[in-house]
């Protein structure tokens, strides 16, 4: 497992954006993929995304074309950024890093070993 801080959270209005920032300490992610998942009031935790070892991404739908991901590996560092936020984005939102190598069902929660404490992300309309 490694250590995950989240920052960036925050409240906005519809159609503003946000940077999450989700920094790693206590071992490499270099082999890890690094997903966010949110959870809203009242609902269980769902993906929104995940970033792989050599940087491909995979976006929930309700995400994509809004939502992006950046690593960078060496800084231990993963960003999503979020464009065009909707109220339906409200959420706790929790960056996650994966069991090391592990390549399938990337949106699953128990794929993942490691999770931040939660970013809370409120928008307006």
């Amino acid at each position: 497992q490694v250590k995950l801080e989240e920052s960036g959270g925050g409240s906005v209005q519809a159609g503003d954006s946000l940077t999450l920032s989700c920094a790693a300490s206590g071992g490499t992610i270099s082999h890890r993929v690094m997903a966010y998942f949110r959870q809203a009031p009242g609902k269980e935790r769902q993906y929104v995304g995940h970033v792989g070892s050599r940087g491909s991404t995979n976006y929930a739908e309700s995400v994509k074309g809004r939502f992006t991901f950046f690593r960078h590996n060496a800084r231990a560092t993963v960003y999503l950024q979020m464009n065009n936020l909707q109220p339906e984005d409200t959420a706790v939102y929790y960056c996650a890093a994966s069991i090391p190598d592990r390549m399938t069902e990337l949106d699953h929660l128990t794929v993942y070993d490691s999770w931040g404490q939660g970013t809370q992300v409120i928008v307006s309309s």
